[in-house]
């Protein structure tokens, strides 16, 4: 079993910027790769980004590409989401996601989720 535990979400201004972090504890933490999902009222779970285990290869959705930024540490047991240039259209509630197979973490099928974020922005 994997507990992931996500925290730094909270209330910023448009074009303001946010840090989210996902603490691991359980099974090797390097051995998942590790993701990001949001959900926004009444919206299905999207994928926002996600970072292999080694940490090498990252992935980003194209409404996100360029403003956010995910990264692991391995040592620390986390993994990040640093949010820039926020948009109200961000406001969701986020989820870390942890899985032995990218292609399933990327279409929302990973082993393990976090119990969630909320991250409102306002214009």
């Amino acid at each position: 079993q994997v507990q992931l535990v996500e925290s730094g979400g909270g209330l910023v201004q448009a074009g303001g910027s946010l840090r989210l972090s996902c603490a691991a504890s359980g099974r090797t933490f390097s051995n998942y790769a590790m993701g990001w999902f949001r959900q926004a009222p009444g919206k299905g779970r999207e994928f926002v980004a996600r970072i292999s285990a080694s940490g090498l290869s990252t992935r980003y959705a194209d409404s996100v590409k360029g403003r956010f930024t995910i990264s692991r540490d391995n040592a620390r047991n986390t993994v990040y989401l640093q949010m820039n240039s926020l948009k109200p259209e961000d406001t969701a509630v986020y989820y870390c996601a942890a899985g032995a197979s990218i292609y399933y973490l990327e279409v929302g099928q990973p082993d393990y989720w976090g119990q969630g974020t909320q991250v409102t922005v306002s214009s």
